[in-house]
């Protein structure tokens, strides 16, 4: 389709009998398709059910994020003091005044996004203390308005505060709405520190900024985020107030991987380029890194070898991955519809294969996998669904 459309019509006619043919062949892979899915539909073979898709997907939600805030501690903070020391100066704790300032923290699944936080608002500088309440809200996927309004009432201004509140709309049908409207009042002159770990969707955060937030309040309060969605912190907040975690850097993720191994330099010195392979195989992702260290502090190094190269079968059948393979799992399910199967397309090429932007782009057009947007070539289109893909 990209080239064909660009060809003078005495060419298009010249590739007649092939256009043909693969419309041939396209056309008998359909009825194929057609055919097993018909197989499906008779037989059962695929049971999918539809309910249980919001409470897997918290499930996993927690079991990574449980898993990875019980691997990383202080001794394995390799790779965090400069984002803490960044974290904390956009935070800039000691401002005491103007609007509610929102901070946001992006990056995958697993970089410890929940963990800079965490360091950061228990660092020696106390920024806790620099505000009169505090709540560490998880947003995840899926919640309950009036329950995540309570969890808010009770961390900011405490139990007794949440019994009052309750007491006063006792009798009457509990309403949201009611109690946003006490939490605002009660936070019109107080300076709060809230976290929103996990942000999924920008209609949530545009319900929490609306009702729960008091827009009047000018005491240099501050609001973190925490999102995998580069464009949804965009709409949370300015640049200059986002801040992209990033991946380790490789002398950082060697240092990790050894620590949670139970290694040292010295015993690494003939099989370093395996430990190389084996952080980059994990993306530089901390919690991955430290997923596989555990494994890998049963085995003596010259067996590392063989555990990398047995890595893709070990990520199938190994309990112990389960984390990491629920965070891939998850952060697929996360792809827009659109960007799914753009992103199987590039199982086709080789590992570590350096892949040309404007081949990947037409090959997709090609296969169909790019639809057309009114006012955009088809080949920008196409170029955007990268720029998503990467961010």
């Amino acid at each position: 389709m990209a080239h064909v459309g660009s060809q003078s019509f005495s060419r298009q006619l010249m590739k007649l009998k092939d256009r043909h043919r693969i419309a041939l062949q396209i056309r008998n892979l359909k009825s194929r398709v057609e055919e097993v899915s018909c197989k499906n539909t008779r037989y059962s073979l695929i049971k999918m059910d539809a309910s249980n898709t919001i409470a897997e997907v918290d499930s996993y939600i927690k079991d990574v994020r449980n898993h990875s805030a019980s691997n990383i501690n202080d001794t394995d903070l390799a790779g965090f003091e400069k984002p803490k020391k960044k974290l904390i100066d956009l935070i800039d704790a000691n401002t005491k005044d103007g609007a509610a300032k929102v901070i946001c923290v992006v990056g995958m699944g697993g970089l410890g996004k929940t963990t800079l936080i965490k360091k950061a608002y228990e660092s020696k500088e106390d920024i806790a203390k620099n505000f009169s309440c505090c709540a560490w809200i998880t947003v995840s996927q899926s919640f309950f308005k009036s329950e995540l309004v309570k969890d808010i009432i009770r961390q900011l201004l405490g139990v007794d505060s949440l019994k009052k509140c309750l007491e006063e709309l006792a009798g009457k049908v509990l309403k949201v709405e009611d109690l946003a409207k006490y939490l605002r009042e009660e936070l019109s002159e107080k300076r709060y520190f809230i976290v929103l770990d996990d942000m999924w969707h920008i209609h949530d955060w545009n319900w929490i900024y609306s009702i729960i937030i008091p827009h009047n309040n000018n005491k240099g309060s501050r609001i973190i985020v925490t999102t995998r969605d580069a464009g949804l912190a965009k709409e949370c907040t300015s640049e200059p107030f986002i801040y992209h975690h990033q991946p380790l850097q490789t002398s950082d993720a060697i240092d990790l991987l050894l620590r949670k191994s139970g290694k040292r330099q010295q015993d690494i010195e003939k099989d370093k380029n395996i430990v190389k392979q084996l952080v980059k195989k994990c993306g530089r992702v901390p919690l991955a890194i430290l997923t596989i260290g555990g494994i890998l502090s049963t085995k003596k190094v010259v067996e590392w070898r063989q555990f990398y190269n047995q890595l893709p079968s070990e990520l199938e059948n190994n309990p112990s991955l389960e984390a990491v393979r629920r965070m891939v799992t998850l952060s697929y399910n996360h792809l827009p519809s659109h960007l799914k199967p753009c992103f199987l397309y590039l199982s086709i090429f080789p590992e570590d294969f350096v892949i040309q932007i404007r081949c990947l782009v037409e090959r997709w057009i090609a296969e169909g996998l790019v639809k057309g947007r009114v006012g955009l070539r088809i080949e920008d289109v196409g170029k955007g669904y990268v720029i998503e893909l990467i961010t």
